[in-house]
């Protein structure tokens, strides 16, 4: 999982050059809200890649109860990044880049939710390494898909009102 985790970490990072570069972001009208959302995201998927890098890292060489601490720690930062992108995105005056960040809010919110406590359901107060595998998959695939998204708005189709008259 770090393996995977890192690599995402690598592609994101790639992306977020590819944005700064890009015309969506020299050009686009409202791009100071589009810039604080998207900042705002960033932080979001680097936490959010961070819980199975970091975690995975502690679960192995350390007691469970490390593991746990770490994973709780991570989850607080990973929450209040959950609500700030949330707000920045539904707010009056923000702006929604594409119907794909909107989606990907959506979804990783309720990813989100899920993986924070999952691993207290399946193993209790101190879960066993084993009870953090599914949170730790979720939290891969919610880094992977918003940076799918980020790469679907940089290099997709140009929507109606981007496109030059």
């Amino acid at each position: 999982m770090t393996e995977v985790a890192g690599t995402l970490i690598g592609t994101f990072l790639i992306g977020i050059f590819f944005y700064l570069d890009s015309d969506l972001h020299k050009t686009r009208q409202g791009a100071a809200a589009a810039d604080r959302y998207l900042r705002s995201g960033v932080r979001w998927v680097f936490l959010v890649l961070a819980v199975p890098l970091i975690v995975s890292l502690t679960l192995a060489g350390l007691e469970p109860i490390w593991g746990a601490l770490t994973f709780i720690a991570l989850s607080a930062l990973l929450v209040a990044a959950t609500a700030d992108t949330t707000h920045r995105i539904v707010a009056r005056g923000s702006s929604a880049i594409s119907t794909a960040f909107v989606v990907n809010e959506i979804i990783s919110t309720a990813a989100v939710a899920v993986l924070v406590t999952l691993p207290w359901v399946l193993g209790g107060w101190v879960p066993p390494p084993s009870a953090f595998v599914p949170s730790l998959l979720l939290a891969l695939g919610s880094g992977f898909f918003s940076t799918v998204a980020l790469v679907m708005t940089l290099f997709g189709p140009a929507r109606q009102d981007d496109t030059p008259a």
